[in-house]
C-alpha cells in the first residue's frame, strides 16, 4: 500500500501540473493591439484612455532614425541628430504616453524603425566588411538607447528591428541581442517581413516571432470574407510550421488594410491620390473579419497591432487611410476584441 502511495503520488502530481499547465495556455491573454501614431503635439491621458473602449490593450510606439539611402552608415537619430523628431516620437513623448498608458492599463512593445528616402528598410545592405561593421556600430547606439528607455519606464515589449531583411543573416544580429538583454530585462521580438520571416536565423534567441503580416489575400477587389479566409491559408501553414520548428509564440507586429477596393491585393502598398476613386469601408472590414476568423483562434498567434491609430482621429487621406477609425472596420475589431 505504501509502495502504491509512493509511486501513484508522483504521478498524479504530474498530472496536476500538466493539466494546470495546459490551462495557462490556453488562457493567456492575447495582445489585442494598435500602432499609435507619434504626432507633433502632446496627447492626453484621455487620448489613451479612449482605447480601452474598444478593447485594445496593447500599443506600439515607433521612433525613428534616419538614413540616407540603402547603402549608407550613417543613422541619424534623437540622440545623433540636430533634427528634432515628433513629440510623440521623441523620449519624451514615448515616456509619457507610455505611462498614460499604464494608467489605463494598456501595455506597450516601443518599436524602432528606420526611414530611408525613396526606399525602405527591406534595402539596407552595405557593399563591404567595413561598411557593416560601421553600419552595425551605429545601428547599435540606436536600438541600446531605446533599450535603455524601455528599461527605464518598465515597458513589456522591445522589438530590436524592423523590416531590416538584407541584415538578418548577419552575426553582429546575436552579439546585439545580447548587449540589449544587458540593458533591457523585458520580452524582445523582432518585426520581419511577410516574405522574410521563415529565413530568419535568430529567432530562438528572442521572446516572439513578429511579422509584419502584410500577406497578398487576392487577386481581385471588392473580396468577400470567404475569398479573403483562403488568402490565408498558406501563410497559416508557413507560420504554423515555422512556430512548430521554433516553439516560439507569433505576433502580428503590423497588420492593416486600406479602406480600398483593392486593399488586400497588395496591402502594404501606401495610400495615394488615385486611391479616392476606390474607397471600400467594406473590403477593409472583410479583410479583418476573415484575419479574426482565421487567425485569431490560433494557439500560436498571441498578438495583433492593426496599423495604424491617430491619437487625435484620422488625418491626411483618411476616407482610404489604413486607419479603421470611424470605419466599418473599427467596429469589426471592437466586436472581436471585447467579445470573442
Amino acid at each position: 500500500m505504501k509502495l502504491f502511495t509512493l509511486i501513484a503520488l508522483p504521478l498524479v502530481l504530474l498530472a496536476l501540473f500538466v493539466v494546470n499547465t495546459d490551462r495557462e495556455e490556453r488562457t493567456v491573454e492575447k495582445q489585442k493591439g494598435i500602432c499609435w501614431v507619434g504626432t507633433p503635439q502632446p496627447v492626453t491621458r484621455e487620448d489613451v484612455l479612449a482605447l480601452s473602449s474598444i478593447g485594445i490593450t496593447w500599443m506600439s510606439q515607433t521612433p525613428f532614425a534616419w538614413q540616407q539611402n540603402p547603402g549608407d552608415t550613417s543613422l541619424h537619430f534623437e540622440k545623433k541628430s540636430v533634427r528634432k523628431p515628433w513629440w510623440g516620437e521623441s523620449y519624451e513623448g514615448i515616456a509619457t504616453t507610455t505611462r498614460y498608458a499604464k494608467q489605463s492599463s494598456i501595455k506597450t512593445i516601443i518599436k524602432p524603425h528606420i526611414w530611408l528616402r525613396d526606399s525602405w528598410p527591406g534595402e539596407i545592405e552595405m557593399q563591404n566588411e567595413s561598411a557593416w561593421k560601421q553600419w552595425f556600430k551605429n545601428y547599435q547606439e540606436f536600438i541600446l538607447s531605446y533599450a535603455a528607455l524601455a528599461e527605464e519606464e518598465q515597458v513589456e515589449l522591445l522589438c530590436i528591428g524592423t523590416e531590416l531583411q538584407k541584415t538578418v543573416h548577419r552575426p553582429e544580429w546575436f552579439s546585439l541581442i545580447k548587449e540589449i538583454r544587458s540593458i533591457y530585462k523585458g520580452k524582445l521580438t523582432y518585426a520581419a517581413n511577410f516574405n522574410e520571416f521563415e529565413s530568419v536565423p535568430f529567432w530562438k534567441e528572442l521572446d516572439y516571432i513578429g511579422i509584419q503580416a502584410y500577406f497578398p489575400l487576392t487577386k481581385n477587389e471588392h473580396p468577400s470574407v470567404d475569398d479573403l479566409s483562403k488568402g490565408w491559408q498558406k501563410p497559416l501553414e508557413q507560420m504554423q510550421s515555422l512556430h512548430d520548428r521554433t516553439q516560439k509564440p507569433i505576433i502580428f507586429t503590423e497588420i492593416g488594410y486600406k479602406s480600398t477596393s483593392d486593399a488586400t491585393i497588395n496591402p502594404w502598398q501606401w495610400p495615394s491620390q488615385d486611391d479616392l476613386n476606390k474607397v471600400s469601408e467594406t473590403t477593409q472590414a472583410n479583410a479583418y473579419e476573415a484575419f479574426f476568423r482565421e487567425c485569431w483562434h490560433q494557439p500560436w498567434l498571441e498578438g495583433v497591432y492593426f496599423w495604424k491609430w491617430y491619437p487625435q482621429g484620422a488625418r491626411r487621406h483618411g476616407a482610404i487611410d489604413f486607419t479603421p477609425q470611424g470605419k466599418e472596420a473599427e467596429n469589426v475589431m471592437k466586436q472581436w476584441f471585447i467579445n470573442k
